[in-house]
């Protein structure tokens, strides 16, 4: 196996760096190549970088063919296609995938490493979404254990997953794989999921688009949880149009997840991508990283490249608004939990009854239903023991209550009252400044090294997640050691539509990213 890219590709076949969505459409239909080729050509791609960057842990390359096929058919025969028939995808591991096993990064529940597999007996919403759209699966990504770090997946069954973008440095979590298979051109569009930065953390750290979503916008059902009042699913893309057609086919209500009722008035005619132009950043008022949203300064260099995308917002057209929490108690809210480097876990303490939903819907045949079982059939490597990586759950009080019932809903006032008191806020100081969104970098810091120890610090994770409100990455610049910058945009709930037009001007007056391979 070679560490070099693919040349096994058909010569019809556009550069993979350049493919996207839109050109994969327009491909097809005017017959410049098939969804075969696509699909040959990717796998062969896939063949070449996955010994090296590690992002695929399970292969699905003889259903994606016959997918491919299908297609070709379908398009000779003059019939309908799916919005993304023919686009390569990729799929993180914890993600229901009929006829794989949903390993979690953890190999007590992966056979070929002797533990138990837990095989869905069908696809979790966001999956079959994507099979209904006519997407290409080409296989499920690395992650580490239960999807436990924003950083890496160094704990991984299947092994570290490597940073493309620089690989001495983290790759980002828990979506490693997927951010991975993305930026080595293996797909075009992956499949993440965030519940502390888990969608935010890769893209940025490797050079990507990622969108995290309002909770309730996409379901996140048959996904291994970390917190159901947290966890959200959404893309992660080489561009801000590729990641907003992906939105597209993932969000909506599904029976599966009652929550997703609320979005239905929320999606915008004509999808994510309607009314985007470069224009898209004149006039908008956009709130700055200050401390008044949290108490963390920016390092030396992260401030001077924030500097310069000020400015590059500006002669966009923005109008930006100094740390506009200033002067409110915001910053107050934030607490790191014991027992984590950088995290505040609140809304996490229904672990147990969240993942008693899960092991209900693998179906009747599922090596684990229930907490019970669960928890014996881990206990070789206990994850809530003191220390362990979900130790820190024992500091939170609610869950303490939560653990007692595992099939009985919890109430968690303490992190209910969080979750208000943040929207309330985040409402009021957006009316009075009357911002459209908010635009910070990233990350405090530049990437701590892959094998260092320390965690990637963020500027957003738990703010974000704990109120559920969306944001987008996007590149930005680049350190001098090479390591990605990238601006992220969050806003009020719902507010996608608007955090994508402002971050694809950005992305298309600045043209920062480049490719990592």
């Amino acid at each position: 196996m070679t560490n070099t890219p693919s040349t096994d590709i058909a010569p019809n076949v556009p550069k993979l760096e350049t493919l996207s969505v839109t050109s994969i459409k327009d491909g097809l239909m005017s017959g410049r190549f098939t969804a075969e080729d696509i699909a040959k050509a990717c796998i062969a791609q896939i063949k070449a970088l996955n010994g090296k960057y590690n992002a695929i842990i399970f292969e699905n390359y003889g259903a994606a063919l016959e997918t491919a096929r299908d297609i070709d058919r379908r398009r000779a025969a003059g019939k309908p296609l799916g919005a993304m028939a023919g686009v390569p995808v990729v799929v993180k591991d914890p993600m229901d995938m009929k006829g794989f096993p949903t390993t979690a990064g953890w190999r007590l529940l992966c056979s070929k490493t002797g533990g138990v597999d837990l095989m869905p007996e069908r696809d979790s919403p966001v999956v079959a979404r994507m099979r209904a759209a006519d997407a290409i699966i080409l296989g499920k990504t690395n992650v580490p254990i239960l999807s436990w770090t924003g950083t890496h997946a160094n704990d991984s069954w299947a092994g570290p997953t490597i940073n493309p973008a620089i690989e001495d440095r983290a790759p980002g979590g828990s979506s490693a794989g997927t951010a991975a298979a993305v930026a080595t051109h293996m797909c075009v569009l992956g499949l993440a999921e965030e519940t502390g930065g888990s969608i935010q953390n890769p893209a940025s750290a490797q050079g990507l688009v990622g969108i995290k979503p309002t909770i309730g916008l996409v379901p996140n059902a048959g996904v291994v949880p970390l917190s159901g009042n947290r966890d959200v699913v959404g893309p992660i893309a080489r561009t801000v149009i590729d990641a907003a057609l992906g939105l597209d086919v993932l969000a909506g209500f599904t029976t599966e997840d009652p929550k997703t009722l609320a979005c239905v008035d929320k999606i915008p005619k004509g999808g994510y991508t309607a009314g985007l132009s470069t224009d898209g950043l004149i006039g908008k008022r956009l709130g700055l990283y200050g401390l008044g949203w949290r108490k963390n300064a920016l390092s030396q260099e992260a401030s001077e490249l924030y500097e310069r995308a000020k400015a590059e917002l500006e002669a966009l057209g923005a109008i930006l608004i100094e740390d506009p929490f200033a002067d409110t108690d915001f910053a107050s809210y934030r607490q790191i939990t014991l027992g984590t480097p950088f995290f505040d876990g609140r809304g996490l303490e229904s672990l147990p009854y969240d993942m008693t939903q899960y092991l209900r819907r693998l179906g009747p045949d599922a090596a684990l239903k229930t907490w019970e079982e669960f928890v014996a059939a881990t206990e070789a490597e206990n994850p809530l023991a003191k220390g362990a990586i979900l130790g820190f759950l024992n500091e939170l009080p609610d869950f303490l209550e939560a653990v007692k019932s595992p099939t009985t809903p919890p109430a968690l006032p303490e992190f209910t009252a969080l979750k208000r008191a943040y929207l309330l806020l985040i409402q009021e100081v957006f009316a009075h400044q009357k911002l459209d969104a908010l635009v910070y970098p990233q990350m405090l810091q530049e990437l701590p090294g892959l094998h260092s120890g320390d965690a990637i610090l963020e500027t957003t994770v738990g703010e974000l997640n704990i109120a559920g409100i969306p944001g987008i990455t996007v590149p930005a610049g680049y350190y001098a050691s090479g390591a990605p910058f990238e601006l992220i945009f969050l806003g009020q709930q719902w507010s996608e539509a608007t955090l994508i037009k402002c971050a694809y001007a950005y992305e298309q007056g600045t043209q920062h990213r480049q490719s990592a391979i």
